[in-house]
């Protein structure tokens, strides 16, 4: 089962969901307080299992309406996706992967592990 990894930074909170493995497969945005970084916890496990993916690598890819995962090439050319939930924010991102097929199995684990990861603090 997976986890939600809760940590303090120089500047707030943020969270990590890792994989059974302890891989780390989705970090959040730096929050104010804990309370807010919760909230975002939840918004990941509401939003994750019912999130379309929308594949912005392909031409005339189709928009989905969120909540939606975005798989998309950064400026090094490798793949990530951002979680939207259904008001457009980001709630989660994920690292660089090499290939689609990773960044996909990436979008899978967190539909997977999000709604029953338990909390814990770093």
């Amino acid at each position: 089962m997976g986890k939600f990894v809760t940590r303090k930074t120089n500047t707030g909170i943020k969270f990590d969901l890792k994989a059974t493995n302890g891989q780390v497969i989705a970090t959040s945005e730096v929050y104010n307080t804990a309370a807010s970084c919760k909230k975002g916890i939840e918004s990941v496990r509401k939003n994750a299992p019912v999130a379309a993916i929308e594949n912005q690598t392909v031409e005339g890819y189709a928009t989905e309406k969120n909540p939606k995962f975005e798989i998309y090439v950064d400026k090094a050319g490798e793949f990530r996706f951002r979680l939207k939930a259904t008001n457009g924010q980001i709630i989660a991102v994920s690292e660089g992967y090499t290939t689609l097929a990773n960044c996909e199995k990436g979008v899978a684990s967190v539909q997977k592990n999000a709604p029953d990861a338990e909390v814990a603090e770093e």
